[in-house]
């Protein structure tokens, strides 16, 4: 189930297009903390976690959270976690 760094973004662009379905998730900007792009609350982003694991069974512990700040964090983060 490895995943490219690519290929992560593109799946949290996905997953933050389904909770947030208001949100344009496709012109985000990589390098910029979502939260400043998106209209996303603190539910917004525990649904994204959620997603992750119930998606890709892959864990997030609440202390890694801010490591999910942007698209390229997400990326940076979760790499690890596909292999």
């Amino acid at each position: 189930m490895t995943k490219t760094k690519e290929e992560i973004r593109e799946l949290v662009r996905e997953i933050i297009a389904e909770i947030a379905p208001d949100e344009d998730a496709g012109d985000l900007q990589t390098d910029i903390p979502l939260r400043e792009q998106l209209d996303l609350d603190s539910m917004d982003f525990l649904d994204i976690v959620m997603e992750l694991r119930k998606r890709y069974a892959i864990d997030v512990p609440e202390a890694d959270y801010s490591k999910l700040e942007s698209l390229d964090s997400c990326a940076d983060y979760l790499v690890d976690k596909f292999k």
